[in-house]
């Protein structure tokens, strides 16, 4: 008897190992949890960038009307590969889109903007990365979708795709919009 549990354990453990690892590794990276979701945004209030003629962000920014807070960085590769549908994303009139610049330089940010175009309608600058910090985030770029009370509905870690933006952002603002009622 004691010879085929030996024989019999390590294989029941290594079973539930391998569900255990296909289970959590199975799931969408982009589709972590936030705590914030359902809570208000965080307090801040950030200067606009230097010499870019574009109002700096704060808490009560995001109040009134359906937000998506884009945090970005001059030196982020996904940040340039998103830019075009964060300017396609800036002329829909169901929302309003705005950015929180992250440890950044404000020279490298305003030439960053004048190559791939400025599709936000306030900039913070958060060169400390304290604002990002209280977010949640985990790198750049990840985006906020926040209703007209300042309640995070929803966020995508990583760079924005084409079939985020036409299928699940607009679902998402609508949910937003609803929530209000």
């Amino acid at each position: 008897m004691t010879a085929r549990l030996t024989k019999i354990i390590p294989v029941v453990l290594f079973l539930i190992i391998a569900v255990v690892l296909w289970v959590g590794l199975g799931g969408d990276p982009k589709r972590i949890p936030s705590v914030l979701v359902g809570k208000p945004a965080p307090e801040f209030n950030l200067a606009g960038i230097k010499d870019l003629n574009v109002p700096g962000l704060t808490t009560a920014d995001l109040k009134g009307d359906v937000t998506l807070v884009n945090i970005w960085a001059s030196w982020c590769v996904p940040c340039r590969e998103e830019q075009p549908l964060l300017l396609a994303l800036a002329k829909r009139t169901d929302m309003r889109l705005v950015g929180i610049n992250n440890k950044d330089d404000a020279a490298n940010a305003r030439e960053f903007l004048s190559t791939m175009g400025n599709p936000f309608a306030a900039i913070g600058a958060d060169p400390a990365g304290r604002t990002t910090i209280d977010f949640g985030t985990y790198g750049v770029p990840e985006s906020f979708l926040i209703d007209a009370q300042g309640i995070i509905r929803f966020k995508v870690i990583g760079g924005l795709t084409a079939e985020m933006v036409n299928n699940e952002l607009p679902k998402q603002i609508e949910l937003a919009k609803t929530a209000l009622k």
